[in-house]
């Protein structure tokens, strides 16, 4: 890959540029002005560090900067993108949207980091990259300093080289070499089918992100940081001989086996483990120096012709507790029915909710296959994108989308592994009848097998991350009779929006002075009223400006940075109205200050106006779960009042459809009027029309609950 990189810059005659991948980002590595914001920091980057390459991705340019890796010596492309949004396909920031930042002004640029998978190392940047997801890392920040950072994956995920720390430290020292403002990051990343926010969020009091600075910014349903907070707190104080007491009061399937996971780690540990965040954090730092034990399998053998050779194949293989996949290298590939598979495993989701979202996603697979016969299977990424069309619920999804591995799914079997090619991993179907043959046993015979094989050789410690796999599946997502502990664990996995901010510096020692500048229309344009804008343009000016130095800097800058300012003329500062052009600033107003910049010829008419795009004026969310805003959950728009509510919270499940006609509960109260069937769930209209209502008094036309 490596050899490839350079032949192709010899091509080009010109030298590349090479930097050490663990250092770069680092003070002095590029020099950049220590004081300046990230629009100019992002040239001077480019200019110093990049190559120009000779093609470009969907018409925007692109720079390459080459990182060799300290331990490996790989050479790692890290591509910078400068997308123009005024001829972008997307020109509105949907990341912007769901993270609250829907009110910003449209950036000019969009400056995308990316790095590839290993395999496309020595290739060119495909014209889809911009909106692929599956690269080793891509973050894209607007020029005003704000951005994402929209995925990162790691050996895990494919790569051959780079770790997820390692990619996130290399991000992050970009983001505090160029001076950004902030980083927002939807975490959803799972281990081992555990959601790593409410994993980490139990152990650390903060996510896996939070090594890096990144604080709760958004939760959805409503979620505020009080309540992410107290619901951490709720659950990394259960005390390990309070779990131990209240399960004992239970049916818990694995009462006994929780004892003993509790029992061998405090045995392991030096200090006193009483919490259930002593406990996950001591796991998650223990690192075994033995192989892993052999996983279970609560599967069938493709190869076995009968029940008694199917029992015997299970009975000759070694497993432990829990349930695991078998290894990708056994002879004999093995096939479990998905139905038996979801009733023996604790979850917070129902059967027939688990069930529905495997065919929704065997349906996707199927027509996938139709359409392109000869192109193998579909991304983890691409089936849930078609997935989400009929289930909102995120979490299920994932969830189901780990446990589909092998396994049977009406009258196919779903298979995921790796593309060999691409090395990324992908999900395909193969019909039953061609050489896959269905499993002859019965249910509750495998089942008892199953469980006499699982207590004679289950053994703690010898996988730490299956026992904390354990303990999430049959404590955290499974506690009995807690409502408290339900409510702290879905508070954690709604609250999925989190950012890091870097504070602008004041930089007086550098000699110059710094000021926000936050753009408002000038008395003429009054009626044309801007929304609230959370961000303002960093504006450096000498330490010897005057006021009208400040106006043109500030001019430029809005000019420079936003859509809707194109034409600007600044005319007057709010903070210094009685003050002439020809003051000097320096002892007249402190640096790092917020400054209010009224000015003329604002574009207010113009469609690239706000992040979240020209329908955000008129944009109602009002939900009962407190929403205010749009937060990437799937909504329901009422057909009288046009406000839009949460689709879970109207009562609606995440596996059914939206109703034609949705009327919601304050305007059905004024346009129903109960008919003389007082005791029926239908109220009349009219002779013709009919309305079911439901629970909570919403109106569905055309939908059923199952009365």
């Amino acid at each position: 890959m490596s050899f490839a990189l350079i032949e192709a810059c010899k091509k080009r005659k010109r030298l590349p540029k090479f930097f050490r991948f663990n250092s770069f980002g680092d003070p002095g590595v590029v020099p950049i002005a220590r004081s300046g914001p990230f629009r100019d920091n992002v040239r001077v980057f480019l200019q110093e560090a990049g190559d120009l390459e000779d093609y470009t991705v969907s018409g925007n340019p692109l720079w390459c900067i080459l990182l060799i890796h300290d331990n490996s010596y790989a050479m790692a492309p890290l591509y910078t993108i400068e997308e123009h949004v005024d001829h972008s396909s997307h020109p509105f920031c949907d990341h912007c949207r769901c993270v609250g930042w829907s009110g910003h002004f449209v950036s000019k640029r969009r400056y995308h980091f990316i790095i590839p998978m290993d395999n496309g190392w020595h290739k060119p940047l495909d014209e889809d990259s911009i909106d692929n997801e599956k690269h080793l890392l891509h973050g894209v920040i607007h020029c005003n300093g704000y951005g994402h950072l929209l995925c990162v994956n790691g050996i895990e995920e494919g790569s051959k080289v780079l770790s997820g720390r390692e990619i996130m430290d290399l991000w992050d020292r970009i983001c505090t070499n160029l001076r950004v403002r902030k980083i927002a990051v939807e975490d959803v990343s799972c281990k081992r089918s555990m959601d790593l926010r409410l994993l980490h969020g139990v152990a650390y009091g903060h996510s896996w992100f939070g090594r890096w600075g990144y604080r709760f910014c958004r939760g959805s349903f409503g979620v505020t940081e009080r309540e992410y907070n107290e619901a951490m707190t709720t659950l990394g104080s259960l005390g390990l001989d309070v779990i131990v007491k209240d399960l004992s009061k239970t049916k818990t399937k694995y009462k006994a086996e929780i004892k003993q996971i509790i029992r061998c780690y405090r045995d392991m540990s030096e200090t006193h483990i009483i919490s259930l965040r002593d406990l996950l954090r001591f796991m998650l730092t223990v690192k075994s120096s033995r192989a892993p034990v052999p996983k279970i399998t609560d599967t069938y053998s493709a190869a076995a012709d009968s029940t008694s050779s199917a029992l015997t194949s299970r009975n000759s293989t070694k497993h432990t507790l829990p349930n695991r996949s078998n290894s990708m290298k056994d002879k004999s590939v093995r096939y479990k029915k998905f139905s038996n598979a979801v009733t023996s495993i604790d979850s917070r989701w129902p059967t027939r909710r688990l069930e529905f979202a495997a065919q929704v996603i065997v349906d996707a697979l199927k027509e996938n296959k139709a359409v392109k016969p000869g192109s193998g299977g579909m991304t983890r990424q691409d089936v849930r994108d078609a997935a989400r069309i009929h289930i909102g619920d995120t979490g299920l999804l994932d969830y189901v989308l780990k446990s589909l591995n092998n396994v049977i799914v009406g009258n196919y079997v779903v298979r995921r592994m790796v593309n060999p090619t691409t090395r990324i991993l992908e999900y395909t179907i193969h019909d039953l009848g061609k050489g896959l043959k269905a499993p002859e046993v019965e249910t509750e015979v495998m089942a008892h097998v199953d469980q006499q094989v699982e207590e004679s050789s289950w053994k703690p410690g010898n996988d730490v991350y299956c026992d904390a796999l354990f303990l999430y599946k049959n404590v955290l997502l499974s506690y009995p009779d807690s409502e408290a502990v339900d409510t702290a664990v879905q508070t954690i996995l709604d609250s999925r929006y989190f950012v890091k901010e870097w504070p602008v510096r004041d930089e007086i020692k550098e000699q110059v002075l710094t000021f926000i500048c936050r753009l408002q229309p000038n008395f003429v344009d009054k009626k044309h009223e801007l929304k609230g804008v959370a961000c303002g343009e960093i504006v450096v000016v000498p330490l010897h400006a005057t006021v009208g130095d400040l106006k043109r800097a500030s001019e430029a800058a809005l000019r420079d940075t936003y859509c809707i300012a194109e034409s600007l003329i600044v005319t007057d500062i709010k903070e210094l109205m009685d003050v002439s052009d020809e003051e000097v600033l320096f002892g007249l107003i402190q640096s790092g200050v917020e400054l209010c910049v009224r000015g003329i010829a604002i574009d207010l008419l113009t469609p690239l106006k706000y992040e979240g795009g020209s329908e955000s004026d008129n944009w109602k969310v009002r939900c009962e779960c407190g929403a205010q805003d749009d937060d990437g959950e799937r909504m329901v728009a009422c057909d009288i009042c046009e406000v839009w509510q949460h689709t879970r919270c109207c009562g609606i499940d995440d596996s059914e459809t939206v109703p034609p006609l949705f009327v919601c509960t304050g305007c059905c109260d004024s346009v129903l009027v109960p008919s003389s069937r007082t005791e029926s769930t239908v109220f009349g209209v009219d002779s013709a029309d009919s309305f079911l209502i439901s629970e909570d008094s919403t109106l569905l036309l055309g939908y059923e609950y199952g009365y």
